[in-house]
């Protein structure tokens, strides 16, 4: 390939298939959505049936291919079905993106509250599905890619891993445990089975999403305590939107990260560079 014809290709995806895990959120929608318009196939997998459909759809209607691939990213079964159906269907996964995760409602310290009172169970559950959630997917579908000796893994971190937030105590901890997975990753996988297969990480900042919006503004739109302590906190001045991680995960997923590996990227409107000061 001559220079030109690399730097020409470097943001397409043509050909390949992706999986996204938790593609039925506001956030792995976006990547689903931005993968396919850099021309992937993409694997719409979230635990809700329907929603995933719809959003296999809308990638449709925009001139993209997609497909439906409800499951569980804790039900390795599950997982192993859906990935034995992609390689009878396409005969090859060249990319997953990890964006199955977030927080739960019983596991924030209680506004006025301590740690202590936090059900041990709601952690437990954190936990498992931000670590397991994408350990299992990378297990199972990172088999696929390691018996073609290439592809790219890009999970989804937090800006919480690296400086862990209040109230958030199982989040955070689950969060920094996918950063050190990525980088063992990177290594296990380009050491035994060829420098082709990479695995990185995005950590995002804020963005509203499903599971965040209430507890970061008011009905009204306007921030809350804590979404005006972000703010101040971000020197972007704002929260991130939701496409604005595509083009990161269309990178790290392409032939332009292809030197890319056991990377972090930030992508948080400066909040993980700010002191406060």
């Amino acid at each position: 390939m001559s220079s030109d014809e690399y730097l020409g290709s470097i943001f397409r995806l043509d050909g390949r298939v992706a999986v996204v895990t938790g593609a039925t959120g506001v956030l792995g929608g976006a990547i689903a959505r931005g993968l396919a318009a850099a021309g992937a196939r993409v694997a719409v997998l979230g635990r809700r049936a329907e929603r995933a459909e719809e959003v296999a759809e809308h990638i449709r209607a925009a001139g993209g291919e997609a497909v439906a691939t409800p499951a569980d990213v804790l039900d390795a079964g599950t997982l192993e079905r859906v990935r034995e159906d992609l390689l009878a269907q396409f005969g090859r996964i060249d990319a997953l993106v990890n964006a199955a995760g977030g927080n739960l409602p019983a596991a924030v310290v209680p506004d006025g509250g301590t740690f202590f009172e936090v059900p041990p169970q709601a952690l437990r559950d954190v936990v498992e599905l931000n670590l397991m959630g994408t350990l299992l997917p990378c297990q199972v579908f990172g088999a696929a890619l390691a018996g073609q000796g290439a592809g790219a893994i890009v999970n989804i971190s937090s800006a919480a891993a690296g400086r862990p937030l209040t109230r958030v105590a199982a989040y955070s901890a689950a969060k920094a445990a996918v950063d050190n997975l990525t980088r063992w990753l990177a290594v296990e996988l380009a050491r035994k089975h060829g420098p082709g297969l990479r695995v990185n990480a995005i950590a995002p900042g804020f963005f509203l999403g499903e599971q965040n919006r209430a507890l970061l503004v008011g009905a009204d739109g306007s921030p809350t305590a804590r979404g005006e302590s972000i703010l101040a906190h971000t020197p972007a001045g704002r929260f991130g939107e939701p496409e604005e991680l595509a083009a990161a995960a269309i990178w790290l997923c392409g032939p332009g990260a292809a030197f890319v590996n056991g990377s972090v990227v930030s992508i948080d409107g400066g909040f993980s560079a700010y002191a406060g000061v």
